[in-house]
């Protein structure tokens, strides 16, 4: 049996770890090296202008298995898949930043827009009108592993897998002054689920990971 895939587009994100784009500046000492009494001493934060410019690099996409099944042998008919898939890898968006950057909301929509994830006429997140995206959704969990039970009509050695389409890309921010800052993106597009036979020759990347997985 040809490995059999059903791809169904999400725009589920959830954030890794984001640089803001704070710098640390202290304030100008006196002669002795401490700071003046009655001013407070302390760090100021740099900040990203609102009305900057994205540029990004190609989108480079790729497919990531997130779970797998233990093969399952079945015989004359087929029948229902019993085995779960275990987890094998998480996807977590991430945007990080050389410096200061816009909020990583932000980023996200601009890479949203700049993937098809989002359609909007908006050349903002904040001048969106109020609009939501999950692609901007920084907390947004990764997919769950698909419970659904296969159920295969055919005799064969069978192993359920699960997978997204992971995009990344990498940006600069350029402010009206001049200011720049660069960074990366990362996010997935597509949540992924096949059903592939141990005793046929995969025909896919994902496939053929999960033979090597979990195939003998």
């Amino acid at each position: 049996m040809r490995d059999m895939v059903r791809r169904a587009c999400t725009a589920g994100l959830v954030i890794g770890v984001l640089v803001t784009g704070l710098t640390a500046c202290t304030g100008d000492a006196g002669g002795d090296g401490k700071a003046d009494k009655g001013r407070k001493s302390g760090k100021a934060v740099a900040k990203t202008c609102a009305d900057g410019t994205f540029t990004w690099s190609p989108v480079t996409k790729r497919d990531r298995l997130t779970g797998v099944s233990d093969p399952e042998q079945l015989g004359e008919g087929g029948g229902s898949l019993q085995n779960r898939m275990r987890r094998v890898y998480t996807p977590r968006p991430s945007v990080h930043a050389d410096g200061p950057a816009p909020s990583p909301a932000e980023i996200l929509f601009s890479f949203g827009k700049k993937t098809g994830e989002i359609e909007s006429d908006a050349r903002t997140l904040a001048e969106a009108g109020g609009d939501t995206w999950s692609f901007t959704d920084v907390r947004l969990p990764a997919p769950d592993l698909d419970d659904d039970r296969v159920t295969p009509h055919a005799a064969g050695e069978f192993v359920q897998y699960a997978g997204v389409r992971e995009v990344s890309a990498d940006f600069r921010y350029t402010c009206p002054d001049g200011r720049t800052v660069s960074g990366h993106a990362r996010n997935w597009t597509v949540d992924i689920s096949g059903l592939t036979d141990c005793d046929e020759r995969p025909d896919s990347a994902l496939a053929r990971e999960v033979s090597r997985r979990s195939c003998a």
